[in-house]
């Protein structure tokens, strides 16, 4: 997964000194490697939440892309909102002066999450001053601040005016930013190259989005009769498609694409016969010779089946069972 970096960044040459933030020209960018650490073993996967685990499990299973990254010369990385046995990690000084920026010599510069130093009191924003102090003190060089900048500076200056925080922390991250956008260039061109803005959205780029959905999404599939993941017939004559994300396409995006957190409905994008594809896409994946869509959904008047229903998936099945039998 690591790889993704060097398509962002670029390939460092191999007398490169691994580590060392590395950007390989104006049409690359610096990549950000997130969310350190161990975002992705939280209790029940709940997001923001903790991970619970020995420094072992942590080292063994969180950690070995993070230094592959630094390996391959990622410019920053990005704090984690959740957790680790209890201590946030925008506050643990241990994982990231101590482990990310000691043990792996990570030269670029850490960044919090978006309001992620407020997250750090419970409830949020409910000390800042100190949430502040301990972000920084625990390593964080840059500050995702949407809203409360004002405050945010003035609390981190009366923090170094008082010694609380050291100047040396500052000119620590001061050092680390400023590393990476020399390594940007940004210095020499700090506006951006509109030569490539023909390239946003070109027909090239679609296409390998549309092969990356192909080669990682599983609509539906099949198992066998010893470990069957759905009860569908080859024969089968009709599927049923549930939920609120059932015929919208904007909800099938997700985040980060029409909008930040994503965009209801079907008209904002090309692709406007949303269930025809969705039909010729599943007799395709499934190898059926023929299937019809039932589609339940909000703008339904049958009740139809939510994502957050503890049950979804087993009267899925269910209804699948009947809608194919």
């Amino acid at each position: 997964m690591t790889d993704i970096i060097l398509g962002l960044q670029g390939e460092p040459p191999s007398n490169y000194n691994h580590g060392v933030p590395f950007v390989g020209g104006r049409d690359k960018v610096a990549a950000c490697a997130k969310h350190y650490v161990g975002d992705g073993g939280t209790t029940r996967g709940v997001n923001e939440n903790n991970t619970v685990t020995d420094v072992h499990g942590l080292l063994s299973i969180h950690m070995p892309a993070y230094a592959d990254a630094i390996y391959k010369g990622v410019s920053t990385v990005m704090v984690s909102y959740s957790s680790w046995n209890g201590e946030k990690m925008h506050a643990n000084t241990e994982l990231i002066t101590g482990y990310l920026k000691g043990t792996l010599r990570f030269k670029g510069f850490v960044i919090s999450d978006w309001q992620g130093v407020d997250k750090i009191s419970s409830p949020p924003h409910s000390n800042y001053t100190a949430s502040v102090r301990a972000a920084i003190q625990a390593g964080i060089d840059m500050v995702m601040v949407p809203f409360n900048f004002n405050e945010f500076i003035n609390d981190l200056m009366s923090l170094v005016k008082n010694k609380v925080i050291p100047i040396t922390r500052i000119d620590d991250a001061v050092s680390r930013i400023l590393l990476v956008k020399f390594t940007m260039g940004l210095f020499e061109n700090p506006l951006a190259d509109y030569s490539f803005s023909n390239e946003l959205g070109s027909q090239a780029h679609r296409d390998l989005a549309r092969e990356a959905v192909r080669k990682s999404l599983v609509l539906l599939k099949n198992g066998n009769k010893t470990n069957p993941m759905l009860p569908l017939p080859r024969k089968a004559s009709k599927i049923l498609v549930a939920g609120t994300h059932a015929d919208n396409l904007g909800y099938q995006c997700g985040g980060w694409t029409i909008t930040w957190q994503g965009l209801s409905g079907n008209k904002n994008t090309r692709e406007l016969q949303f269930l025809a594809q969705y039909n010729q896409l599943l007799i395709k994946a499934l190898k059926l010779s023929s299937a019809k869509i039932q589609v339940l959904s909000s703008s339904s008047r049958t009740t139809f089946l939510t994502r957050s229903s503890p049950l979804a998936s087993l009267r899925m099945q269910r209804q699948l069972e009947i809608a194919t039998s």
